[in-house]
Order: structure tokens, then C-alpha cells, then sequence
């Protein structure tokens, strides 16, 4: 009986050792995902807020796709990384009915050689018997060997029943997790299951609104063309106003203005290189705020054919949110076009980051600006009432991904 239950201790040791690795990772795994999941809930309550909650003003059909577009995208992720804890919890589950199996097994074993050794000890309980054992030794060394063996027996009789002691109490918080577990994974289905209610909910929402659209689909792609347009010489008004400032910093260096890097000072060189050592963990232009476009080229909900071009992040914000800067630097210039869209460039040594749809200013050309300073407030569209800041960064004059730069854009 002893030499099987040290098999089995083995055995099951074996496999401890082999599936602890496995929940450490698993566990790690979920806490990420969890982590995820919330995020995601916070962005979706934050879209509701900023793109959704105001009823006074009446968007445009094309906004409100959009919108809805991006709605749309958040809560499929959500979804997805909901699917995957249910899953990675399904995992867990069975490991630990397996867990529950094995210590029953081993709990059973355990009492059965507990009985058979409190059976034999009842048999041999006389004390004579002990006392014949010991006298019965051929010499002294040998009986002192048999009065360890009955002290050791004892010893181990105590030991196994503290060690069942301590199984059952490891098969009890066992079969709590298992229970926990069980509960999440419930909670966790019943939140995917309203969030999916609410997809299909969204997504009727958006075929009525895009079947409208393509009774006159020419003169909304028109509209997008156009807003295009404007935005395109715009970020062409920006590159040409970073070329002058780079000439400008070459000439000043007696450098060929052809050059389309900038020539820095050792002071520029340090910012530089210290905007650079921040990658990744630059704050958001903005305390509170979704991004609405992201980087790069983009097609649009309305026309897919249309490809829509972001130099930047268009990130939706609250009415008259401070607008902040991401990290110290000079005010390079500011620009006030005619259709609105203020800017303000803030320069930190050969990078430029670029703070578009302004309503104020607080600092002018030339003013030192510190991190997180408020240089002005995001301008309100009048007819849909949204609140969009576009936010951009260039090295030189080559645009960069804010994702990149901006700690969890």
C-alpha cells in the first residue's frame, strides 16, 4: 500500500509540476485579458458620451456612420477578447476538475492507509506487546533500533494524519475556485451576450443609414472628397511651413538650405534626444478622449472606394477640452486658416508635433511650453456638435505615427 501511494505521489507530482507552468501563464494570460476587456468597456462608454449622448444637435447622415462605424469596431474587439476568456476560463475549468479528480484519488489512498495502520495499532494496543518486542531484541543496539521504529511509527501515524488534513483542505479551496470560476465564466456570457444584442442593434442602425446614403451616394462621396481636399492643403500648408523652419535652421547654421533635415544646437540635440528616449510613453494631448481616425490610410464607411488619408489621430474630445502639449518645446508657429483649423506646432529639437481644430490660444510664437501646459481649447463644430482635435508628430519633415509616441493611443 505505501510503495503505491509513493507511486502515485509521484505521479501526481509529475504532473504538478508540468501544469503549474501552464496556470501561471494562463492566469497571466486572463489578468491581460481582463485588463483589455475593461479598457475596451471604458472606450464604448466613452464613445456613448462623446459621439452619442448629445441630442440637441443634429449630426450629419455621414458623421453618424461614422460614428457608429467606430462603435462598431470597439465593440466587435470586445466581443472577441470576451470569447477568449470564456475560453481560457473553459481551460481552466477543466484543469481544475482534473486537480479535484487527482486529490480525491490520492485523499482516498491516503484514508485507506490511514485505517489499515489505526487497524493494525488497535490489534498490537497492548503494552505488553510493545514491552515483549523490545526484550526480545538479541542485543542493545537492536532494541534501541526497535524503540525508534515504535517512536517513528507513531511519528508517521500523526504525520498522515495531518497530511489528510491538509489534502482535504487543499481539495476545499479547490473545489471554491472551481465554483468561482464557474461563476465568472457566467458573467462573462451573459456580458456577451448583451454586447452582441446591442451589435446587431447597431449594426441595423447603420445598413438603414447607408441604404439612405446610396440613393444619393455621388453627392455624399463629393462631400468626402471635399472635406478631403481641405484637409490635404492644410497638411501641405504644415509641411511647407516645417520646410521653411528647417532651411531657416540650416542657413542660420551656414548649412545648404536644400538640406531637409533641421541643423539643432547642442540644447535642440538634448530635447531631441530626450523626446526620443520618451517614445511610448508621451501623455495624450487631451485629459479625456477617444481616437476617432487613426494613422494612416483608411476606407471610408460611406464609400469604400474612397480612401481617407490621416497624417494624424483625430481624436474626439469634450466641448472646450483643454488642448495640452505632450512634451516641452518651443512654439514653431501658429496657423488660423480661413475654414477654421487652427493650429498650433510645437517644436522639440527635429520634432514637431502639431495640434489642429483649436478654438484658443494661449501661447504664442516663439514661448517656451513645458509638458502638459494648455495651449488651447478644441474648437465645436456648430452642426454636429463634436469636439474633434487632430494631433500629428514629424521628425523633420517625415510624419510619424502617434500611436507610436502616445503612452496607450
Amino acid at each position: 500500500m505505501a510503495s503505491k501511494l509513493k507511486y502515485l505521489s509521484f505521479i501526481f507530482f509529475i504532473f504538478l509540476a508540468l501544469g503549474s507552468w501552464g496556470v501561471n501563464a494562463q492566469n497571466q494570460r486572463q489578468q491581460e485579458l481582463e485588463g483589455r476587456r475593461r479598457e475596451l468597456q471604458k472606450e464604448i462608454k466613452q464613445i456613448t458620451a462623446l459621439l452619442f449622448a448629445s441630442k440637441k444637435e443634429r449630426k450629419s447622415i455621414i458623421n453618424t456612420v461614422d460614428d457608429l462605424s467606430y462603435k462598431i469596431s470597439v465593440r466587435k474587439n470586445l466581443i472577441r477578447i470576451t470569447n477568449q476568456q470564456a475560453n481560457l476560463l473553459t481551460r481552466e475549468i477543466n484543469f481544475n476538475e482534473n486537480k479535484i479528480l487527482d486529490k480525491q484519488n490520492k485523499l482516498k489512498i491516503l484514508k485507506q492507509d490511514y485505517a489499515a495502520m489505526i487497524l493494525r495499532s488497535y490489534k498490537s494496543r497492548d503494552r505488553k506487546n510493545k514491552l515483549m518486542f523490545l526484550l526480545s531484541s538479541s542485543n542493545f543496539q537492536q532494541a534501541f533500533r526497535r524503540l525508534q521504529y515504535i517512536k517513528q511509527y507513531a511519528n508517521y501515524q500523526k504525520d498522515q494524519g495531518k497530511l489528510i488534513k491538509e489534502e482535504t483542505k487543499k481539495l476545499q479551496l479547490l473545489n471554491q475556485d472551481l465554483v468561482s470560476k464557474k461563476e465568472e465564466k457566467k458573467k462573462i456570457i451573459n456580458e456577451n451576450r448583451f454586447a452582441k444584442e446591442a451589435l446587431d442593434e447597431e449594426r441595423n442602425t447603420q445598413k438603414v443609414l447607408i441604404a439612405s446614403i446610396q440613393k444619393d451616394l455621388s453627392t455624399f462621396s463629393l462631400k468626402i472628397k471635399t472635406k478631403q481636399k481641405e484637409t490635404q492643403k492644410l497638411n501641405e500648408e504644415i509641411r511647407k511651413l516645417i520646410q521653411e523652419a528647417i532651411a531657416a535652421s540650416n542657413r542660420k547654421a551656414g548649412k545648404s538650405e536644400d538640406l531637409n533635415v533641421f541643423s539643432l544646437t547642442p540644447e535642440q540635440k538634448a530635447l531631441a534626444k530626450n523626446f526620443t528616449s520618451n517614445k511610448g510613453k508621451l501623455p495624450w494631448p487631451v485629459a479625456n478622449g477617444i481616437v476617432k481616425l487613426r494613422f494612416g490610410t483608411n476606407p471610408s464607411p460611406i464609400d469604400p472606394s474612397i480612401k481617407i488619408r490621416s497624417n494624424g489621430v483625430r481624436i474626439a474630445t469634450n466641448k472646450g477640452e483643454p488642448i495640452r502639449t505632450v512634451f516641452e518645446g518651443v512654439v514653431q508657429g501658429i496657423m488660423t486658416p480661413k475654414n477654421g483649423n487652427n493650429t498650433i506646432m510645437i517644436r522639440h529639437g527635429n520634432y514637431i508635433t502639431v495640434y489642429k481644430n483649436l478654438s484658443k490660444f494661449y501661447v504664442s510664437k516663439g514661448d517656451k511650453v513645458t509638458t502638459k501646459q494648455i495651449i488651447g481649447e478644441v474648437i465645436t463644430n456648430k452642426a454636429t456638435g463634436e469636439s474633434i482635435l487632430s494631433f500629428g508628430i514629424y521628425k523633420d519633415s517625415s510624419i510619424q505615427n502617434p500611436s507610436s509616441w502616445i503612452y496607450k493611443l
